[in-house]
C-alpha cells in the first residue's frame, strides 16, 4: 500500500456547500436514437412523439423529441460526482420541474446547479436539506430543462463515523 495521500472522489458534505454557487457539470452528455428509444420503451412510455418519426413529423416540432424523463434524470446525472455521490442520504423531492424547450436526437445536454438552500435538520442529527436548482441546457445554450430539488446531505462528520 502507497504512502501518498489519498484522495476519493466525492460529492460536497451539506456543511461544504455555499448558497448561491453555481457548479459547471463536465462533460456535456449526447443523446443518441437508442437512448431515447431505450429508456421511453423500459419505461413503458408509448408516446408516438417519442418512437414514430412518421407521425412525429406531422406535429408542431416536425422530429421525435427526446422523452422529457430522459432529459430530467440525465440533468440531475450530470450533477452527482460534484454534488452528491457518496454524500446524499437520499432524494427528498422536486418542487419544480420545467421543459422551456425540446430536446433532439443528436443534441448535447449540459447541466450547471446552483445552491438554492441549505439547513440542518430538526429531527437527523448530522444530516440536512439541500435545495438545488439545475438547469439543462443544448449545445446551442438554449434552456430545455429546469428542476428545484431537494436533498438529504450528510454532513462532513460522516466521513469520520465511517472510519
Amino acid at each position: 500500500m502507497s504512502e501518498n495521500k489519498v484522495i476519493e472522489q466525492r460529492g460536497l458534505w451539506l456543511d461544504e456547500m455555499e448558497v448561491g454557487a453555481v457548479y459547471r457539470h463536465a462533460p456535456g452528455r449526447t443523446i443518441t436514437e437508442a437512448d431515447n428509444t431505450w429508456f421511453t420503451a423500459v419505461t413503458m412510455n408509448t408516446q408516438a412523439l417519442h418512437l414514430d418519426a412518421a407521425f412525429a413529423e406531422t406535429e408542431p416540432f416536425g422530429q421525435r423529441l427526446v422523452n422529457s424523463m430522459f432529459t430530467l434524470a440525465t440533468l440531475i446525472g450530470l450533477s452527482v460526482s460534484q454534488l452528491t455521490q457518496g454524500t446524499i442520504v437520499g432524494n427528498l423531492g422536486f418542487s419544480e420541474v420545467s421543459f422551456p424547450a425540446p430536446l433532439f436526437h443528436g443534441d448535447t445536454l449540459y447541466a450547471e446547479t446552483t445552491i438554492v438552500d441549505t439547513r440542518e435538520s430538526r429531527s437527523r442529527p448530522g444530516q440536512g436539506i439541500a435545495t438545488f436548482e439545475h438547469r439543462g441546457y443544448n449545445q446551442h445554450g438554449t434552456l430545455v430543462a429546469r428542476a428545484v430539488r431537494q436533498t438529504m446531505m450528510f454532513k462532513s462528520d460522516h466521513a469520520s463515523e465511517k472510519k
